[in-house]
Order: structure tokens, then C-alpha cells, then sequence
């Protein structure tokens, strides 16, 4: 398997973020749906990686920076004909080694609180995130959990 940084230009890549957002809107009321379209995720302040196993898009995730010492990870989708292959853990990963070369003290994220979301919460403890408070601009919401691993003490 093979991480890319991605333009986000290619079909395979916006299929799976269609597939995404779907998703999100299926679990969450729209009001909690935090995932980026592509637009969105086109911005400066966001790196965006593809991990290909030959020609096949098996996941995607991004790192926004929200300043100097903080990042947010954004977008993480595993294709469903790769789940249960490390595509994830491989992707979080990689976009923590590019989190820590930045110099960013600490990594964020938001993600679901129901059910649906289990596996992401649980892959995101096994690394080290802790739950924390909202973040950036975030708002306490029953349907999120936010997290966020140090990255001075790994």
C-alpha cells in the first residue's frame, strides 16, 4: 500500500468522499455532520492524503492546521471493500508522523457518538487521544465526541 498526498482531483477520491459524507449525513442530525466536501477540503491550511493499494483507492485523511502548534484530523474513510486492513491505522499514522515534523504540540479531532462511530473512537484511543472539550470553534453537541492526542509526550 501506497500513502499519496492527493489533489483531490481524481473520481475515485471524490466517490469516496461522496460515500463519506453520505454516511455522515445517514448517522448524524445535519447540524453535527462536520465533514468536509471537496471544496472544503481544497483549503491552503489542509494536506490531504490518499493510501492506494495499486490502483485502488482503499482510504483517505487530512490534516488541517489550526495554528502554529495545533492540527485537526479531518476526512479519515476507509473504502468498504478495504475495512478491517489497517487502512486507517496506516493513514493516522502517517498524518501523526506529519503532525509531529510540523512541530504541532497537540493533534484534534471530532468524530460521532453513536454506535456507528464505535471502531473510529476506539482506533483513536488505542493511538492515545483522550476526550476532551470542544475545540476551534466547535460546540458542545450530544452527537460529537472530541479528542485530542499530545504530541510532546509520544
Amino acid at each position: 500500500m501506497e500513502i499519496r498526498l492527493d489533489d483531490l482531483r481524481g473520481p475515485e477520491v471524490a466517490r469516496l468522499l461522496e460515500e463519506h459524507l453520505q454516511d455522515m449525513f445517514a448517522s448524524s442530525p445535519p447540524e453535527s455532520v462536520h465533514a468536509l466536501d471537496l471544496h472544503k477540503l481544497r483549503q491552503p491550511d489542509i494536506s490531504f492524503w490518499t493510501l492506494w493499494e495499486q490502483d485502488q483507492l482503499a482510504g483517505c485523511g487530512a490534516l488541517k492546521q489550526i495554528t502554529a502548534e495545533h492540527g485537526e484530523l479531518k476526512s479519515m474513510r476507509t473504502a468498504q471493500a478495504f475495512r478491517r486492513r489497517g487502512v486507517a491505522r496506516l493513514l493516522l499514522a502517517h498524518i501523526i508522523s506529519e503532525a509531529r515534523a510540523r512541530g504541532y504540540a497537540r493533534l484534534s479531532l471530532e468524530t460521532g457518538s453513536m454506535e456507528f462511530f464505535a471502531p473510529a473512537r476506539q482506533l483513536y484511543l488505542q493511538n492515545g487521544f483522550q476526550f476532551c472539550g470542544p475545540f476551534e470553534g466547535y460546540i458542545d453537541d450530544p452527537h460529537s465526541n472530541f479528542m485530542t492526542l499530545d504530541l510532546l509526550y509520544l
